[in-house]
């Protein structure tokens, strides 16, 4: 156990000191909503997640017995943007995480998944895989009117070849949708696990599903944390009732052990619909069984 109280601990992910840019697992805020469709406020989920991570700070992960904060991490602050301009702003962003090997990004809305996913594709040279939690498909061909928001980042990630279809798994979907953007979205090969055939299932043959999908080359974890239900994540911009559950969630995670993982987010976070820091500690639970993933390559067995 840490000798200085979780509460006290510095305002960084896991409060954590390590600031060095070099470090092998990098974590950065990407305080960005400018491509929200319904609520605001995802542009102060930097900050309410890595406070609520502090809650992780005071021992090891059970289902390991590793401990994130051991690895070579820093959090290196928070991204810049270009205040009013979307296009502008993703541009800004894949500029500064591509000197990053290895990100954990803290959204933000889901827009920033485009800019850091053509980061990626161009440092690996290749397209990714993709597991993909949310309530929403996101390949919407515009929001509105507006071509670049979180409504359609995965519509520009596919069409730009930034990830493999057939390699690409979204789990929770469960929003209304219009019938030709699902149509769309499984005629390029995504699979799509909506939330009520998980609620069916059970974490380990949900996991099994998913590795069945992305296994082959580098994978990219995207979490919207509307993949939760609302009373589990309240704290979001377009909650979607009948969700994912944080037992669940943790559950799959833990079990996706042995693939290639080269990064990832979670996003739309937005602290004033939050209750009780619910939604910003499940999304930093996220990010640290993440790290316990790719830092360690941990895992629980099980059905």
């Amino acid at each position: 156990m840490a000798a200085t109280p979780t509460f006290a601990l510095p305002h960084a992910f896991l409060g954590i000191g390590n600031r060095n840019p070099a470090a092998r697992f990098a974590v950065a805020g990407i305080p960005f909503d400018l491509g929200t469709t319904n609520r605001a406020g995802a542009r102060f989920g930097p900050a309410a997640i890595r406070a609520a991570s502090r809650m992780l700070a005071d021992g090891d992960n059970p289902a390991g017995w590793h401990n994130p904060a051991r690895l070579d991490l820093a959090d290196v602050g928070d991204f810049r943007i270009a205040l009013g301009d979307i296009g502008a702003s993703l541009d800004l962003i894949e500029g500064q995480a591509a000197a990053f090997p290895h990100l954990v990004a803290l959204g933000g809305d889901h827009t920033v998944t485009l800019a850091l996913l053509r980061a990626l594709a161009k440092r690996l040279g290749r397209p990714v895989g993709l597991v993909h939690f949310d309530a929403h498909v996101d390949t919407w061909p515009d929001n509105f009117g507006q071509p670049l928001a979180h409504g359609s980042v995965f519509r520009h990630a596919i069409e730009e070849g930034l990830v493999e279809p057939a390699r690409m798994v979204q789990v929770g979907i469960r929003s209304p949708v219009p019938h030709e953007v699902h149509a769309w979205t499984h005629a390029q090969g995504v699979t799509i696990l909506d939330a009520e055939s998980v609620h069916l299932s059970t974490p380990g043959k949900v996991a099994d599903h998913i590795r069945d999908v992305v296994a082959g080359g580098p994978i990219y974890l995207s979490f919207d944390i509307d993949a939760l239900d609302p009373s589990q994540a309240p704290g979001t911009g377009t909650p979607e009732v009948g969700g994912l559950f944080t037992w669940q969630v943790m559950g799959i995670l833990r079990r996706l052990d042995g693939l290639d993982w080269v990064g990832m987010d979670v996003v739309e976070v937005a602290p004033p619909y939050d209750v009780a820091e619910i939604t910003a500690l499940a999304g930093a639970s996220i990010a640290w069984q993440y790290l316990c993933l790719a830092g360690f390559g941990m895992a629980l067995r099980g059905g």
